[in-house]
């Protein structure tokens, strides 16, 4: 069992601190990371944590699953690990010339 843990349905108030400080109470924190938008710095509601063993973990896991933090109840469980994504394809996708389409 990993040790890194997925915690969602955070308020958009919560940060990294106080993820440590709510989860250092099952076992020690290795990381506690809240995932931000790139572009305006607030909060997408979910963050990580990683816990120094499996057992403080599933503590941590039967603890904090369902408990309500900054009116919000909690959803936490084991993470998985990211899917690949399709490549961004960059540029200026249309065919649109103008209306200078010509029949000849």
């Amino acid at each position: 069992m990993s040790s890194k843990l997925y915690v969602g349905n955070l308020s958009y108030s919560v940060r990294d601190e106080d993820l440590q400080q709510q989860f250092s109470s099952f076992g020690q924190v290795q990381s506690a990371k809240v995932m931000m938008e790139r572009d305006t710095g607030r909060s997408k509601g979910f963050g990580f944590v990683e816990m120094s063993s499996p057992a403080e973990a599933e503590a941590a896991i039967q603890a904090m699953h369902g408990k309500n933090m900054g009116g919000r109840d909690l959803t936490v469980n084991i993470a998985r690990p990211m899917e690949a994504r399709a490549p961004r394809s960059g540029g200026f996708g249309g065919g649109y010339d103008g209306g200078n389409r010509r029949s000849y």
